[in-house]
């Protein structure tokens, strides 16, 4: 007779056999998307919020694609999109296809402007851009999120600038980069009719916002009397709103550094903004400069709008990106000979992709 020890190590090897061999079973029959679910469970969501109507479902899914290029394998992203109905199933149709590619998340909501000013916070400025000014509200169970305009494309993973948040005190609620680096070319300071943050304000196309704070906070309650106060002297629209309530609340802003919203103006001129430790992490083509022939913005927006997530970034966007600053005298011009390192980083950055 075999003792009861004996008989009880038999059944747990078996038993850790059989547990193995349909683990194995299981994981050979997964698809890829699944594996990549049960990895990005480990990090919770990363949310980035988007406003986009009218002719701007494009550019937002350049941005969107350019965001998954660089993102890590193991975090998840979660694009909150508010947009007019007329696009739900253009935007809809486009991500349903990526997830079958990519995993990320995606929530497409509708435009909520207060009763009362529909239709003049809708156009203030640019289309429903202002929609972004009552996020906190909106998005009353999201604690923070990572608000962009539609003409940003990411250089780096959205956990590089989401790591600025764990930099806030306990009264910033916000973080913002400078609108100019150069008081000789500054706007604010030079033509604003109206207060603004700090000594050149701030551009509001990429910011990180503390939304369980901003709530705390009141932010909307003191958005509107700002609007009604100052609306004949704002030019910029929300942006201008924005500089208006920091400039009265400068504690509750963190001041990002200019690579992480990195426009022509740092180097039209001149070079203000270093970037030659860390690169750019987030290029803002802001008044068009993703779509003007005359500017080398426009073939990093091309190739990334042409590149297929299905395949290499390095054989299909690196590499044709190299011919084009060859071919292009794009490239000759100063910003030209910032994006040329930009490239050189990136290079670096996907070597993962080859």
């Amino acid at each position: 007779m075999f003792s009861s020890k004996y008989v009880f190590c038999i059944l747990v090897v078996t038993t850790t056999v059989l547990i193995y061999v349909l683990y194995q079973n299981l994981k050979e029959n997964e698809s890829p998307v699944t594996i990549l679910s049960r990895k990005t469970t480990i990090s919770n969501a990363l949310h980035i919020a988007v406003v986009a109507c009218g002719q701007r479902l494009e550019e937002t899914l350049v941005m969107i694609k350019s965001a998954l290029l660089y993102n890590e394998p193991t975090q998840l992203l979660k694009f909150l999109i508010f947009t007019e109905d007329k696009l739900f199933d253009a935007f809809r149709e486009k991500l349903s296809d990526w997830q079958a590619l990519q995993m990320f998340e995606f929530e497409i909501l509708p435009l909520r402007f207060p009763s009362n000013q529909k239709e003049e916070w809708y156009s203030l400025f640019k289309p429903c851009a202002a929609q972004r000014l009552f996020l906190p509200t909106l998005l009353s169970d999201v604690d923070s999120i990572l608000y962009v305009d539609t003409d940003i494309l990411f250089f780096s993973p959205v956990s590089d600038i989401w790591d600025f948040f764990n930099r806030f005190n306990s009264t910033q609620l916000a973080a913002l980069v400078a609108e100019h680096e150069d008081s000789n070319i500054g706007w604010y300071n030079r033509f604003a009719r109206h207060p603004y943050y700090g000594k050149l304000g701030v551009n509001s196309g990429v910011m990180l916002m503390n939304l369980t704070r901003m709530r705390t906070f009141g932010w909307n309650e003191k958005i509107l009397p700002i609007y009604k106060e100052y609306k004949l002297r704002i030019t910029w629209g929300d942006q201008d709103i924005i500089n208006i309530l920091f400039y009265y609340h400068p504690e509750k802003l963190y001041l990002m550094p200019c690579n992480y919203n990195y426009r022509a103006d740092h180097c039209m001129y001149m070079n203000v903004c270093d970037i030659s430790k860390n690169g750019v992490k987030i290029l803002h083509g802001n008044r068009g400069y993703f779509h003007s022939a005359k500017q080398p913005f426009r073939i990093l927006y091309s190739s990334i709008q042409s590149l297929q997530l299905k395949n290499s970034p390095y054989q299909n966007f690196v590499l044709p990106m190299q011919e084009a600053m060859v071919d292009s005298h794009l490239f000759e011009s100063n910003c030209g000979k910032v994006l040329k390192g930009l490239l050189s980083k990136t290079v670096n950055d996907l070597d993962y992709a080859t």
